[in-house]
């Protein structure tokens, strides 16, 4: 997907609100939609919270079923008040915080490990539990590509090393992936 500038500076603006819709701040304001249709399109999106650079809560979406727009919405809400690894975001930690926006590509089933590649995929596991790594993961923890998949396994609830046994049903996706920081002027 090719998300525009503009609409990526509207999705970062609409999570901000969002999430501050609980501390009594005002929804944010539908898009042009004709005017940026990217944003009506149905895609996966994940919303990653990070206060100092430490992860403070990501929850997403594998599959679009509402306009990108409002799937990101719900997904900052959710990655700051439902995150089960952490407390709800408190209104004190709310302008701490640094947003993070990945917007997903198609899901492709690899047929090898050799077909990933660190750094461009993410991976979507959906076997005995289900994981999804995005892309950033294994570039943010300089993973190799079997860190990657054994963090995979732990994500999915299985052990460390379950993915040497045999090939998994592994699927690779790309990620569009934007931040609060690349905007700090237009936001």
């Amino acid at each position: 997907m090719n998300i525009s500038k503009e609409a990526k500076i509207i999705l970062l603006k609409a999570a901000r609100q969002s999430i501050g819709t609980m501390f009594g701040g005002k929804e944010p304001e539908k898009p042009d939609y004709e005017k940026y249709p990217e944003l009506k399109s149905e895609a996966g999106a994940f919303v990653t919270l990070t206060i100092n650079k430490q992860l403070r809560g990501c929850i997403g979406y594998i599959i679009g079923q509402a306009p990108l727009f409002e799937t990101v919405c719900d997904a900052a809400i959710q990655a700051a008040f439902n995150d089960p690894r952490f407390p709800s975001l408190t209104e004190k930690e709310f302008n701490k915080i640094k947003i993070e926006i990945s917007v997903l590509g198609n899901f492709t089933p690899i047929k090898s490990y050799d077909d990933i590649i660190i750094g461009k995929h993410g991976l979507l596991l959906e076997e005995g539990g289900r994981g999804l790594l995005l892309p950033q993961v294994a570039t943010e923890h300089n993973m190799t590509r079997d860190e990657f998949l054994t963090a995979l396994c732990h994500k999915a609830g299985l052990y460390g090393n379950y993915w040497k046994e045999r090939v998994l049903k592994i699927k690779t996706f790309t990620a569009e992936v934007f931040s609060e920081d690349e905007f700090k002027e237009e936001l």
